[in-house]
C-alpha cells in the first residue's frame, strides 16, 4: 500500500466526516491545525480492575497518571445500573472530581440481533448506562460502547438485521442524548473495517458511532493507516492493546507489548485530529488469569505508551 500522505489523510478523514454531517471527534475547520487543536486523554478501562474496590481502582489509575477511566456497565459487574444506588453514582462522581479524572466511556456487553425479550432488555440497559453516565458525567457524557455478537461467518446473513436493531439503540441514544460506539471484534459478526462502515452508513444517526480497537483488526490482516483511513471519521472512542497469534489462535496483550507500532498509531491520530479518549483495555484473557495484578498491569500499561504520546505530539488532557 502506498502511504498515505499528512495532508490526503486529513483531506479524506475531514470530507468523510463532513459527508456524515459528524465532525467529532475530528477538528470542524479545515483551517485550523490539528496538532494544535487535537487533544485527546489516555485511560484505564476498569475492566482491568474488577478485583479492586472502585474507590481503591480510581485512586490508583489517578496515581498512576492516567486521564481518565472507563466504568464497566456489564451485567453483574460493580457499576451494572441495576445494582448501584443513586448515592453510589454520586459517590463516583465526587470521587472522579476530587481526583482530576474524566469518564468518557462506560463499557457493555450487548448483542444486537437477538429475541424479542433480550431485545427490550438490552434497550434497558441501554438507558440505564446512559443515565449513569449523564449522572457521573453530566457536563461531558461519556459514550456507551459494546460489541455487537455473532460470529464473522454470520456477517452477511445478518448485517440487516444488525442495522435494524441498532436503529432502535439510535432512539436510546437520541432520547438520552448519549452515543453509543460499537466495535468490530476478531471473533463477531462485525470483524471489518469495511462492515463497520458500512453498518454506520446504514444506520445513519449520530448517535451510533465506532470504537477503533486495532488489535482486533490487526489479527485479520488490515493495515493500520487503511483501517483507521476507512474508520476514523466515524470514530469516538478508542481501545488499546496488544496480541499475538492469528484470527484463529490468539492471545491479547498489554498495549506496548507487541507489534504494534504506537509512534505510527499516535501520529496518524494526530493527523486525523482525532480528539477523544485512548483507553487502555486489559483483555479477559489476561485478567481472568490466577495471579493477575491490576496494578501492575495498569503501571506497566503506562510505562509503555506514556512517553509514546509525548513523542508523536499529542497533547493529552
Amino acid at each position: 500500500m502506498q502511504p498515505v500522505s499528512r495532508r490526503g489523510f486529513l483531506r479524506t478523514a475531514t470530507s468523510l466526516a463532513a459527508g456524515a454531517g459528524y465532525t467529532v471527534p475530528l477538528f470542524a475547520q479545515q483551517n485550523v491545525s490539528p496538532a494544535k487543536s487535537a487533544r485527546v486523554n489516555f485511560g484505564f478501562s476498569l475492566y482491568g480492575m474488577r478485583s479492586l474496590k472502585l474507590t481503591v481502582a480510581l485512586k490508583t489509575c489517578a496515581q498512576i497518571g492516567y486521564d481518565s477511566v472507563e466504568l464497566v456497565a456489564t451485567e453483574g459487574w460493580p457499576c451494572d445500573p441495576s445494582r448501584l444506588s443513586a448515592a453510589a453514582s454520586k459517590e463516583i462522581r465526587k470521587q472522579l472530581d476530587d481526583l482530576g479524572l474524566q469518564m468518557p466511556s462506560i463499557m457493555e456487553n450487548l448483542h444486537v440481533v437477538v429475541d424479542t425479550a433480550r431485545r427490550r432488555k438490552n434497550l434497558d440497559r441501554l438507558r440505564r448506562a446512559a443515565e449513569l453516565g449523564q449522572t457521573v458525567s453530566p457536563n461531558r457524557p461519556p459514550v456507551i460502547e459494546t460489541v455487537l455478537g455473532g460470529r464473522p461467518q454470520q456477517w452477511e446473513s445478518v448485517k440487516g438485521k444488525m442495522a435494524d436493531g441498532l436503529r432502535d439503540w439510535a432512539k436510546v441514544g437520541q432520547s438520552t442524548k448519549t452515543v453509543i460506539a460499537i466495535k468490530p471484534h476478531v471473533g463477531g459478526a462485525l470483524h471489518t473495517p469495511e462492515g463497520a462502515k458500512w453498518l454506520v452508513d446504514q444506520v445513519d444517526s449520530p448517535w451510533i458511532r465506532l470504537t477503533y480497537d486495532y488489535s482486533h483488526l490487526q489479527l485479520r490482516n488490515f493495515e493500520l493507516e487503511k483501517s483507521l483511513k476507512t474508520l476514523i471519521s466515524r470514530t469516538v472512542f478508542i481501545h488499546i492493546k496488544d496480541k499475538r497469534g492469528t484470527a484463529d489462535r490468539f492471545q491479547f496483550l498489554l498495549p506496548g507489548d507487541g507489534d504494534i507500532d504506537y509512534g505510527q498509531y499516535f501520529r496518524l491520530l494526530k493527523v486525523s485530529g482525532y480528539r477523544g479518549s485512548i483507553m487502555v483495555e486489559v483483555s479477559g484473557q489476561i485478567h481472568g488469569k490466577p495471579g493477575y495484578d491490576p496494578v501492575k498491569a495498569a503501571k506497566h500499561s503506562y510505562a509503555n505508551l506514556a512517553a509514546v504520546f509525548k513523542k508523536a505530539g499529542l497533547q493529552r488532557g
